[in-house]
């Protein structure tokens, strides 16, 4: 019977990948005393006085329809913010207010990228970009990263080899989720170039720029670009100010896509709640604080992690320079899927399999630890015996 009502559905819709990570979360979720590390979000709730916003347009009655685009105060925040972190000029037009960024992702890629097309991701990458690529009918073409002892690196030679005819945008994640790989001024730059010559789309995900463990914050092509470049920025207030379950993120686009962009969004979610966006304005203007706590408490955190496993020789590790991920290799170990089910029942630790991160995640786990540190701390004494008794 299920059958015969999936023979006839859409290819496209056929192709979402189921997620690698959510079988994992739903296996364990219900244990107690989990460490529950797995996906991409820390331990703390929304910050007070963006939950008060929030509440405040609920009280006054703000729950009409709003502008496609963004109520206009979230739009200039949002422009005044990245020109405050990024030393530029970014002008409202340019904002665009989407569901989270995987909405943003979703209207990025229907914008350059559907059937018959490919479009290059350096992976291990976040699940998510393979899922929006397939839905819209584009094929992804992996570029496989390399780990070393100085982490996760990539080649620029095999970014260049991957581009063909159909060929239509590099989607870069820089600091990456899931290595915390981050991309340099010179590589952006060499990528741009790269876009420039091929007449590509950059599609940029630049959500962890603000956690940079070398940097007050990590390389942008805002660094190296120009106004006339084809670059999409994906963003979400998700990461900086745990507002995960919020569903709030922008898209910045050139602004002569403004109108097919609000078309998108239109047909796709009708706009963003008004009360989300208002929590959005007090994170951007009265938020800073608590990004600074979160990347202190993420470096630590860290280094908590690679002095646990740096004398292991069961764990190849080496410490990311952004994100707040480890992902880390286990020796012998082919089938991270099913060790990401065996930790949870003799670790009680969570954690997310490498081959939910396409090719190159082979026998790598990868761990969030934006957590108060205690939990770290516990997470790898757990973690450490049990890959001991696995020897």
């Amino acid at each position: 019977m299920i059958s015969s009502f999936l023979k006839d559905l859409r290819p496209e819709a056929l192709a979402a990948p189921s997620s690698g990570i959510v079988e994992v979360f739903d296996y364990g979720r219900t244990r107690a005393g989990l460490l529950p590390l797995w996906v991409g979000e820390g331990d703390r709730a929304t910050p007070d006085f963006i939950r008060k916003a929030a509440t405040l347009s609920l009280e006054q009655g703000e729950t009409f329809y709003t502008y496609q685009a963004g109520i206009p105060p979230l739009r200039e925040a949002i422009a005044a913010y990245l020109s405050r972190l990024y030393d530029t000029s970014v002008l409202p037009d340019r904002i665009f207010v989407t569901n989270g960024g995987m909405h943003a992702l979703q209207i990025a890629v229907r914008l350059v990228a559907g059937s018959g097309d490919e479009v290059i991701v350096p992976t291990p990458a976040w699940p998510n970009f393979r899922g929006a690529l397939a839905v819209a009918g584009a094929t992804t073409r992996d570029v496989t990263m390399r780990f070393g002892n100085d982490g996760w690196q990539l080649d620029l030679a095999d970014l260049e080899a991957a581009v063909t005819p159909r060929t239509r945008a590099l989607c870069i994640n820089s600091p990456a989720n899931p290595t915390g790989w981050t991309a340099t001024r010179e590589e952006l730059a060499a990528m741009l170039d790269l876009a420039r010559r091929h007449g590509l789309w950059i599609i940029a995900d630049e959500i962890y720029g603000q956690f940079s463990f070398d940097a007050p914050r990590a390389p942008s092509f805002r660094d190296v670009m120009s106004a006339d470049d084809r670059v999409m920025f994906v963003q979400t207030f998700s990461k900086n100010w745990a507002m995960t379950g919020w569903r709030i993120g922008w898209l910045e686009a050139p602004p002569a896509l403004s109108q097919t962009i609000i078309n998108l969004i239109q047909y796709s979610s009708s706009g963003t709640p008004v009360f989300a966006q208002r929590a959005g304005i007090a994170a951007l203007e009265h938020g800073d604080g608590f990004i600074d706590e979160q990347r202190d408490m993420a470096r630590v955190n860290r280094d908590v992690l690679m002095h646990a496993f740096s004398t292991e020789p069961g764990i190849r590790a080496a410490a990311p320079p952004g994100a707040f991920y480890l992902f880390f290799g286990i020796e012998g170990a082919s089938d991270t899927r099913q060790l990401a089910f065996d930790l949870i029942d003799h670790a009680n630790v969570g954690l997310a399999p490498g081959t939910a991160f396409g090719s190159g995640g082979e026998g790598f786990l990868r761990l969030c630890y934006l957590r108060k540190t205690a939990d770290i701390a516990e997470a790898a004494k757990r973690l450490v015996a049990a890959i001991r008794a696995r020897r």
